[in-house]
């Protein structure tokens, strides 16, 4: 049957009922084709204040509903809002309402309605009609269909509100005929569900929810994408609406079966959201969901029902365990969510990795030994996000790891790690040691691949977890663990992660019983320096190898000085002159330190002197050659650094103190002009401690040779320096008094007071004193050429007291020819 006219659509007249209001409505109506605003708007009040009145409507749409529909396009606002303001005050008293549609139709064939707030009154009249008229607006669908796509759109937002939710209640009012036109909303509410405004966004989600549950299921995959987008939103009453409407699709879909595994994911995604409320809503509807599934499968579950499984070992004592229904709903669809899942872990986008990282253990501990099937693509994925920079995804991969190590037998995952993978080995070892299985160490297969810090703090876990469940287990594996700790020493940026490791080393020695991690490298010592410099020959300054070696000297104390038969060797292959450089300076740098403390480290054992010709021949006097350049000088300061640290370490005796100083004192004299000022202090310390140690046992052209370089070190810039030249003239000189015929360094004494009479002059107090005590101890020497050279000079000096000083003192003292 043909759909009545706009008029007719409305009510049918009645012959009794109304009749004067009627009557008032034929006064009233040329009112309304009135040229002026001011007659038009009378004849609308007036009309406004009859439909007021209490009493039947009568037959007032047949005659007024043209005539308000014109009204729509009345040029002043006003008659128009009066206009919508009688359309719905007919709607609310007419005797049969049905569907007034095509009066809100109207605005869309002609240009739209400038005032937004006439158009929320537009969307408003047609939700009071799918309110009033129900089913009865089926023949009327297109054109409230064609109203609502384009209101939806709207660029006021209260509109756009209004829009949803009177496309709800049309879905609602007309299931039977909406389902075929349903699809032609998703588009326009797909745009208005990212929506500036929150309300609207919430008012989108649940349109589009009940659009599709009363539209074509269909329109699912159009949508999700979108839902999942939400689910970053900022507002949690957004966050929330998603959870609502997924959970309602799970629960009612007629297709529900078939998107199962699309819906999941984003039901489970918001257990773990921010907000309590959204979590508790989404653990409220997970549960309808899996209960009102397994009531529709009941017969499959039966057995699975009255024979439950009980808790599976070990499991994590903070998590509860999902109901059967929930479990089975994942494991039936997990081959079909982790392909996707394992994708966006690794997604460019951070939010992405996070939610979805998040995802998965939740996924997992539904899954529970289902896992097991699944266990090639959940370790792929976990290895690469275990590198991730963001911190979120490497605590949900750990979690993830975790539940594995707790569902899944240890004999079954794939041996051999892999560097990156040490982050979720710790985390499964750490749950897979309570099954009691023994568990084979892995060492570092390339070091090097293990240089950054997030996979060395990875690989930390894994010893931790082994030493602090094996406990005195462990005594068969501590090599090898302690090659692992030696590592990430070695490797590590981070102080923090050094000193980690350190702990962990002092309880991996707690637990095999030994005093001290120190006796702990006593015990493989042997072992680990073999590691370390099996390839020493190829070292440059960046190979983990050195700087393994590097941590074995540095923390083993005195088991060093029992390993010096393979320490020596190697240090005296690395530092030849042809080997890296800046490798070189690190090992100076070590053997210097080393050699501070040498009774505590490499002489423990009392055997550093029989390894002294190695020293000072192979290691110390090529590096002392002279070479152009700044990294060269660099190296030789290093090893005059080295050099003092052995000469004052107090382990050697004065003689081989004085065959350090046959064999070294050209190249340290030569140091003395080095550009490093700490160099030259140095060099003069040196210097100093080997005359100290002479005596009168000399060559005597030897001694001479040593003055004059001691001499210019008085004009050195730096004062140091120059009280360090001064206090080793003082030392040279007493081995001069000391030597056998003293006349042979007459010319040399004297030539000497020449020259210290001119520092006697100096500017700098200090500088004057320090030269006065070189040549009060020279005095002794040739007193009357001191006292010739000074009184030669005195009369040229601006501080003569220093001269009358040094005069009375030559008097007082007698001469020792």
């Amino acid at each position: 049957m043909a759909a009545p006219g706009v008029a007719e659509a409305i009510a049918a007249p009645q012959p009794a009922e109304g009749a004067e209001t009627a009557d008032a409505a034929d006064r009233l109506l040329p009112g309304l084709e009135a040229d002026s605003k001011p007659g038009r708007r009378r004849a609308l009040e007036a009309l406004r204040r009859a439909l007021e009145e209490p009493g039947p409507a009568g037959p007032w749409a047949r005659l007024l509903l043209p005539r308000l529909l014109r009204c729509l396009s009345d040029p002043a606002e006003g008659c128009r809002a009066l206009a919508v303001h009688l359309l719905g005050l007919g709607l609310r008293r007419a005797a049969r309402p049905t569907t007034p549609c095509r009066a809100c139709c109207l605005p869309a064939r002609r240009p739209p309605e400038a005032c937004e707030e006439l158009r929320l009154a537009l969307v408003q009249l047609l939700s009071l009609a799918v309110d009033l008229g129900g089913a009865a607006l089926a023949p009327h669908l297109d054109d409230a269909l064609r109203v609502l796509r384009c209101s939806l759109l709207d660029p006021f937002a209260a509109v756009r509100r209004e829009s949803c939710s009177c496309a709800a209640a049309l879905a609602q009012a007309t299931p039977d005929h909406f389902h075929m036109q349903s699809e032609s909303l998703i588009g326009p509410l797909m745009q208005t569900i990212s929506h500036q405004h929150w309300k609207v966004r919430v008012a989108a989600i649940e349109a589009t929810g009940t659009v599709i549950q009363f539209g074509n299921g269909k329109s699912v995959d159009d949508v999700l994408s979108h839902f999942a987008q939400r689910l970053f939103d900022d507002v949690p009453q957004v966050r929330r609406a998603v959870a609502s409407v997924v959970g309602g699709w799970l629960l009612h879909l007629r297709d529900r079966y078939s998107f199962f595994h699309k819906l999941i994911p984003l039901l489970l995604s918001t257990l773990d959201d921010e907000m309590p409320e959204v979590r508790q809503l989404a653990a409220s509807l997970w549960e309808d969901v899996s209960l009102h599934w397994q009531r529709e499968n009941e017969e499959d579950l039966k057995d699975k029902l009255d024979f439950a499984p009980p808790r599976p070992p070990h499991y994590p004592p903070h998590e509860h365990r999902p109901v059967l229904g929930c479990r089975e709903l994942v494991f039936r669809n997990l081959s079909k969510i982790l392909p996707a899942l394992c994708h966006d872990i690794t997604d460019w986008v951070v939010g992405t990795r996070v939610k979805s990282a998040q995802l998965l253990p939740v996924l997992l501990l539904h899954a529970e030994d289902h896992t097991t099937q699944h266990l090639e693509i959940v370790l792929r994925t976990l290895f690469l996000a275990c590198a991730d920079e963001e911190t979120a995804v490497v605590h949900s991969c750990s979690r993830s790891a975790e539940l594995i190590g707790t569902f899944v037998n240890p004999e079954l995952p794939p041996t051999g790690p892999l560097p990156g993978h040490m982050g979720i080995m710790g985390a499964m070892v750490k749950m897979e040691l309570g099954w009691g299985h023994d568990q084979t160490v892995p060492s570092p297969d390339s070091a090097a691949d293990l240089f950054q810090d997030l996979y060395l703090e990875r690989l930390l876990l894994c010893v931790q977890a082994l030493v602090s469940v094996c406990c005195e287990d462990c005594s068969t594996a501590s090599l090898q663990l302690m090659d692992v700790l030696l590592t990430i020493m070695a490797l590590t940026g981070s102080t923090s992660l050094r000193d980690k490791a350190q702990e962990t080393m002092d309880l991996l020695a707690t637990a095999e019983g030994v005093g001290s991690c120190q006796d702990l490298y006593r015990k493989h010592m042997g072992p680990l320096l073999e590691r370390a410099t099996a390839s020493h020959l190829d070292w440059t300054a960046y190979s983990p190898e050195l700087l393994q070696f590097s941590v074995i000297m540095a923390q083993s104390g005195p088991a060093l000085g029992e390993a010096l038969p393979h320490v020596m060797p190697t240090l005296r292959a690395c530092l030849q002159p042809s080997r890296d450089p800046q490798m070189r300076l690190k090992l100076f740098s070590i053997l210097s330190t080393m050699l501070l403390r040498a009774a505590d480290t490499i002489d423990s054992q009392g055997q550093l002197p029989s390894y002294l010709e190695m020293v000072t021949k192979d290691i110390l006097a090529p590096n002392l050659q002279w070479h152009a350049g700044r990294t060269a000088a660099a190296i030789r300061t290093a090893a005059v650094s080295c050099l003092w640290a052995l000469t004052s370490s107090e382990v050697l005796s004065a003689k081989q103190i004085r065959d350090v100083q046959e064999t070294l004192m050209p190249q340290v004299l030569t140091t003395l002009e080095e550009d490093s000022q700490m160099t030259r202090l140095i060099s003069c310390r040196i210097i100093n401690t080997f005359l100290k140690t002479l005596g009168g046992v000399i060559d005597p052209d030897k001694l001479i040779k040593i003055y004059p370089e001691l001499l210019k070190r008085l004009d050195d810039v730096s004062n140091d320096v120059r009280m360090a030249a001064a206090s080793t003239l003082v030392t040279w000189l007493q081995c001069v008094k000391n030597a056998d015929g003293k006349a042979y360094y007459q010319s040399s004494v004297q030539y000497l007071y020449r020259e210290l009479l001119v520092h006697l002059d100096d500017p700098e107090s200090a500088i004057q004193d320090a030269v006065l005590e070189v040549l009060k101890e020279g005095s002794a020497l040739f007193p009357d050429l001191l006292v010739r050279e000074t009184e030669a000079v005195i009369h040229k000096h601006r501080s003569a007291t220093y001269c009358e000083q040094l005069l009375q003192h030559v008097q007082a003292v007698p001469a020792t020819q």
